[in-house]
């Protein structure tokens, strides 16, 4: 089995709003852990497997590229082997590549892989400037010669040594291609500025269980001691904290009680504790949350999204969602991305007070939102405008609903579980149009 049938670009998710949600759920496997994970898989000698990986549109373009340039790649349930032997190629399609921003990932594996590779600017949500000067300023730092030609990018290397790479800015994709690359090179490699985020972990540790040398994940400093091959493994991917998030922020919302298994309460300090100073019960086991409102949140003073381990910009769209509906005013900054307020104008529609100005919305809470149509406009403020739904008294219907399928498996039965009356439909009025 593989892909998600069920995505369409004309689907709408049709809510009925106003339930408290209830029950227990379980947290599929990180996307963000998953996709370098599996560009990563390209440097094994034999096969891998990975566990914990969710049906995603994301993960299946990935699996996609990895079949073009000649791996096996088979995605059964939540399992994927790769069989990386086989492949042929270090020219990614320009077509596959403006699906996912995340296929850059395959620059530093292919480049260590094959000692050259062929890509593009890669594609993906429409939430502001994303470069990738870190990424290829790690790789030159490496030994690799880089040349662009317009959108398209020719990496080259006779063979990559170990350096002392210093990132201005502690970028996750940045720090993960260079430690992909650098666990083939030739000597010791220091990546000073490093990306601090679990995700980053998950990936030492695949690295490590193939055979690599990576030590310091989790702290601004990754070393990589280079070995000359790295054998197949079989690894099991973290939860996905983004999804946890979304759905603890969900039952408060809409003044239920959910129990979160499959999760990992240390990856989510920021925001448990911000959640509690809107006054959200959250009772914490050692994979398990229990996260409840009976009443209306209070407002949170500031809240400023920054890199990890402070609260993170991919969560920032579905607590707005709750500020929305809090008692008093609330600031909200975003730092990381400029474009990550498109929320605010739907959200609005659905009779939210919110104001911007440049990188700050200052949120005057409303007792209510009202259900009306809605346009996901990227991943994380459709998974807000969901949770705007589920709260919202009336019908909301969210459009463009592919941009929430790249970060969540089947976001309607996640919500069905615990009691969210959510449906996916066909926009028939887009068909016959």
């Amino acid at each position: 089995m593989s892909g998600n049938p069920e995505v369409n670009p004309l689907d709408n998710l049709v809510i009925e709003g106003g339930r408290p949600l209830s029950g227990t759920i379980r947290i599929h496997g990180a996307k963000n852990a998953a996709l370098p994970i599996l560009a990563a898989s390209l440097l094994a000698e034999g096969k891998v497997t990975i566990r914990n990986v969710p049906r995603l549109l994301d993960i299946e373009v990935m699996l996609d590229i990895l079949r073009d340039i000649g791996c096996q790649a088979r995605h059964q349930d939540s399992v994927v082997t790769v069989e990386p032997a086989a492949a042929t190629s270090s020219h990614i399609p320009e077509t596959l590549m403006r699906k996912m921003r995340s296929s850059v990932f395959l620059m530093g594996p292919l480049l260590a892989r094959f000692g050259e590779v062929q890509l593009y600017q890669p594609g993906g949500c429409a939430i502001g400037e994303r470069k990738i000067d870190l990424h290829l300023r790690g790789l030159t730092a490496l030994g690799a010669n880089i040349r662009e030609k317009g959108s398209r990018i020719v990496c080259t290397a006779r063979k990559l040594s170990g350096a002392e790479i210093i990132l201005d800015f502690p970028s996750v994709g940045a720090t993960e291609n260079i430690m992909m690359a650098a666990v083939l090179a030739q000597g010791r490699t220091s990546i000073v500025g490093a990306a601090r985020e679990p995700e980053i972990q998950d990936l030492q540790q695949f690295l490590n269980a193939m055979g690599a040398k990576v030590s310091g994940a989790g702290t601004d400093i990754i070393t990589i001691d280079g070995v000359s091959s790295l054998s197949g493994c079989d690894y099991e991917v973290i939860p996905d904290r983004i999804v946890s998030g979304t759905v603890m922020v969900a039952a408060a919302a809409t003044r239920g009680e959910v129990t979160l298994e499959n999760t990992r309460p240390d990856h989510l300090t920021s925001l448990i504790h911000a959640l509690r100073r809107a006054g959200v019960q959250i009772d914490i086991g050692n994979d398990i949350m229990k996260v409840g409102s009976t009443g209306r949140p209070k407002a949170v003073e500031r809240i400023v999204t920054s890199p990890y381990p402070a609260f993170p910009t991919d969560l920032q769209a579905q607590v707005m969602t709750l500020l929305a509906l809090s008692d008093g005013v609330s600031i909200m900054k975003e730092t990381i991305f400029e474009g990550r307020f498109k929320h605010v104008e739907e959200l609005c529609r659905m009779g939210a007070d919110i104001r911007v100005d440049l990188n700050n919305a200052f949120i005057r809470g409303v007792p209510q939102l009202y259900g009306t149509n809605v346009e996901a406009t990227d991943l994380r403020a459709g998974a807000a405008l969901v949770i705007a739904g589920l709260a919202a008294q009336g019908r909301t219907v969210v459009e463009q609903v592919h941009h929430i399928d790249r970060g969540y498996d089947r976001i309607e039965e996640m919500f069905r579980q615990i009691g969210g009356n959510i449906v996916r439909e066909r926009n028939a009025s887009k068909v016959f149009s």
